[in-house]
This record gives structure tokens, sequence and C-alpha cells, in this order.
């Protein structure tokens, strides 16, 4: 009877521990630079990087749209965090990058890409590692905010990027390259202030002749 009550013991100190060792369900977060504080998105979120390259100012939008991009024919809008989040706008340097996103906007995906200094890592968080964001002491508003996970000593910022990039800036970009005179103001502006140039050139050019002849007759006389 001993042994059986021993063997009993043991199945349950076993199958305790068992329980123990079961992994903690994690997430995939990728890590980021902005404005020198470090970001999180949700993996599952990012679809792909790219190479930072020269994007498109779309006139009439929102202040924090850097421009769009062309993604294998796909027009994509380009969002500077940093002068979203109230700072000034993002420096361009060798490991500037697009993080290409996908947003969720009445049961639709939209793709959006977010400017980004440079990428840091893809990092494992469970829910117990992922504290509360304070109402204080961050640069962004707490509704963009999932938490913060914890890196060392130092924590990053777990952006909730349905809210940050919101349906509004795709629609705002989307609308802007629909109307046809955005599209031509540049090139007409431009035509128009060479334009300006050249006739003041020319009456200058003018002007100055017309005096040459007068003294000319002048001097002749």
């Amino acid at each position: 009877m001993s042994s059986s009550i021993g063997a009993s013991k043991t199945s349950n100190q076993m199958s305790g521990q068992g329980k123990n060792q079961l992994p903690l369900s994690t997430v995939q977060y990728l890590t980021f630079m902005t404005a020198r504080e470090e970001y999180a998105i949700g993996i599952v979120k990012v679809s792909e990087i790219v190479e930072y390259e020269d994007v498109t100012t779309v006139p009439n939008t929102p202040i924090w749209i850097r421009g769009v991009t062309n993604l294998r024919g796909k027009v994509v809008p380009v969002v500077d965090l940093a002068v979203k989040f109230g700072l000034p706008a993002s420096g361009i340097s060798k490991f500037s990058c697009i993080i290409i996103t996908e947003v969720m906007f009445q049961g639709e995906k939209l793709t959006m890409g977010v400017l980004a200094d440079s990428v840091s890592q893809v990092i494992e968080l469970s829910a117990d590692e992922i504290e509360q964001a304070p109402p204080f002491g961050t640069r962004v508003k707490t509704e963009y905010l999932l938490g913060m996970g914890a890196l060392g000593k130092k924590f990053c910022l777990i952006l909730d990027i349905d809210k940050v990039l919101s349906a509004d800036e795709f629609l705002a970009v989307t609308d802007s390259l629909a109307d046809p005179a955005n599209a031509d103001d540049a090139p007409r502006d431009a035509a128009n202030a060479e334009r300006s140039s050249t006739n003041a050139s020319n009456q200058d050019s003018s002007g100055k002749d017309s005096s040459k002849k007068e003294k000319h007759f002048e001097a002749g006389a």
C-alpha cells in the first residue's frame, strides 16, 4: 500500500511540474527607433520592411503624411510618427526604412507605411511581461498604446497601430491624389514662376538696352 501511495505522490508531482512548465502564450513584436525612442508593433501587422527611397509629397494631407511611395505599382501612404507625436520631422540616414503595415478599417485591410529611423529586433513578450502605459511621461497618447514591454532595463512602447494609423489619413491621401487640380498645381506654379522670372529678366534687359541707346543718342547729339 505504501508503494501505491508513493507512486501516486510521484505521479501528482510530475503532473504538477508539467503544468508549471507549460510555456506561456507569447506574441512577437517588431521594435524600431523613431526620434531616439524605441517602439514596437505586433509582427502580425507587419507585411514587410523596405529601404527608404524618396517619397512623393501629396498636397492637402496631414503634416505627418511624409508622402506616398510606390510599392510594386501600389500607392502606399508613408507616415512620419515623429511628426504625429508632436516632434520634429525625422531625418533620413542610411538606416532609414519604411515598415509596411496593414491596418483594419470597417473589416478591410489598408496598407500604410511607417517611417523608421532604424529597425531594431523581433522580440517575444507574454501578457505578464507587458506593463500598462502610465498616463504621463510619454510623448504618445495613451489611446495609441497597448502597453510597455521590458527590454533589459529599458522599455519599448507597444503601439496599437490600428489606432495610430487612422483610415482618415489613408482617405486624405487617396482623395488628394484623385483631385486632378492637385496634380497640376505644382508644375503650373513652377512654370508660372519661371515665366515671371523670364519676363522680369527680359524687361530688365530691355530697360538697360533702352538706357544705353538714349545715352548713345545724347552723346552723338
